[in-house]
């Protein structure tokens, strides 16, 4: 799977977990920031998207420091996955 296959993959998954029903994926920058600005999540979206990686790539993520690092966008999100190895 390519990073933009994934980052499309990402963005689906998102937008399901969150229950994002007025945003198509398309609407999302990639490179976006995810919390304020950009998508404009909370911290429960965030506990959210922890799950997200979990479910549905067995990515655990203990260090709030390295949650807030890999949640910063979609791209950060995917390159993630991609190094864990689990696209």
């Amino acid at each position: 799977m390519t990073q933009d296959e994934l980052i499309e993959q990402l963005k689906n998954q998102i937008i399901a977990a969150l229950s994002l029903e007025d945003i198509k994926p398309e609407d999302i920058d990639p490179d976006a920031p995810l919390f304020g600005e950009g998508l404009g999540l909370d911290s429960i979206d965030a506990i959210e998207l922890i799950l997200l990686l979990e479910k549905n790539y067995g990515i655990k993520i203990e260090d709030p420091r390295q949650r807030k690092e890999v949640l910063t966008s979609v791209r950060t999100m995917a390159e993630l996955v991609e190094k864990e190895g689990k696209a």
